[in-house]
C-alpha cells in the first residue's frame, strides 16, 4: 500500500465525500482515487454499507395505517376529480415524501453524531498536544535544574554571600562563580523594597570600569545565570533608575564584595 492510499484512508475525506461535505477539488481527488485504487473503493463501499446500517437502525417508522388513512381520506374527499392513474401518482408522491422525511431525519442525526465525534476527537488531540508541551517544558526545566545543581556542586565553584550596607540592611544575595567553567549564577534571597522608579543593578568591577551583569528583581527570587565577567575583582549592587543604567552610580552602592583573584 503506497503513501497516497494510506494518507487518504487515514484522513476523513471519504466520510466527507459520502456526506457531501467536500469541496470541488476534494471531490475530484476522492473520485479519481476511488476509480483508481481498489483499496479505496472497498473502503468507500464499506462506509456506504455502514451508513445504510446506521440509517436503518435509527429510522423512525410511521404509525401503522398512517399512510393508508391519508390515502383513504384523499379518496373519500377529493378536491377535484382525478383519474386513477393520477391517484396512483399521488399515492407514490406521498409515500416518497414520507420516506424522504424519514431519511432526512436519520441523515441529519448521523451527521450530528459525526460532528460531535469529530469535536471529541479534536479535543482529545488538543489535550495530547498540551500534555506533550507540558512534558517538554518540564523536561527542559528539569535539565536546567540539573545543570544548576552540577554547577553548585562543582568543586571549582566559589560561593560569595553579598550583604547590604546601612542603606539596605535586609539585602542579601548569593553569587556562585566558577572561573574554570566561566559561569556565574546569582540567588536573590531578599531585597528591600524600592520606589517604583528605581531598581537594583549588579555590577562586576573589571580593572578600572564597572560592567553591568543585570537587574535584580524582588519577584525573581530564584537561582539564575548572570553574565560571567573575566578577571572581575569585585561585585557591587547599586540603586539605579528603573530599567537599569549604562554606568554604575557608585554613590548609590548598597553592597559590595571582593572576589578571589583569578590567576
Amino acid at each position: 500500500m503506497n503513501d497516497k492510499i494510506t494518507t487518504i484512508l487515514n484522513s476523513d475525506l471519504l466520510e466527507k465525500y459520502l456526506l457531501g461535505e467536500t469541496n470541488t477539488s476534494e471531490t475530484v481527488l476522492v473520485e479519481s482515487y476511488i476509480s483508481k485504487y481498489p483499496e479505496i473503493q472497498k473502503a468507500y463501499n464499506d462506509l456506504q454499507d455502514n451508513l445504510e446500517i446506521v440509517a436503518k437502525s435509527n429510522a423512525i417508522e410511521a404509525p401503522k395505517g398512517f399512510l393508508n388513512n391519508i390515502l383513504e381520506e384523499l379518496d373519500e374527499k377529493p378536491v377535484i376529480a382525478i383519474t386513477s392513474s393520477r391517484k396512483k401518482w399521488y399515492k407514490y408522491s406521498i409515500a416518497a415524501s414520507i420516506a424522504a422525511l424519514i431519511f432526512a431525519g436519520t441523515a441529519y442525526k448521523f451527521y450530528d453524531m459525526n460532528q460531535k465525534l469529530s469535536h471529541e476527537n479534536q479535543v482529545v488531540v488538543d489535550e495530547i498536544f498540551d500534555l506533550r508541551d507540558d512534558i517538554s517544558k518540564n523536561n527542559k526545566r528539569l535539565d536546567e535544574i540539573m545543570k544548576q545543581f552540577k554547577q553548585l556542586n562543582n568543586p571549582e565553584t566559589e560561593k560569595y554571600i553579598i550583604n547590604g550596607n546601612h542603606r539596605a540592611k535586609n539585602l542579601k544575595t548569593v553569587a556562585y562563580i566558577n572561573p574554570k567553567e566561566k559561569t556565574s549564577m546569582i540567588d536573590v534571597v531578599s531585597l528591600p523594597q524600592l520606589p517604583e522608579e528605581q531598581c537594583y543593578q549588579i555590577w562586576a568591577e573589571v580593572e578600572d570600569k564597572m560592567v553591568s551583569l543585570g537587574i535584580l528583581s524582588e519577584t525573581d527570587r530564584q537561582l539564575r545565570e548572570i553574565p560571567y565577567a573575566e578577571d572581575a575583582l569585585a561585585l557591587s549592587i547599586t540603586i539605579e533608575p528603573k530599567g537599569g543604567n549604562s554606568s554604575a552610580t557608585l554613590e548609590n552602592a548598597v553592597a559590595e564584595i571582593p572576589l578571589n583573584k583569578i590567576k
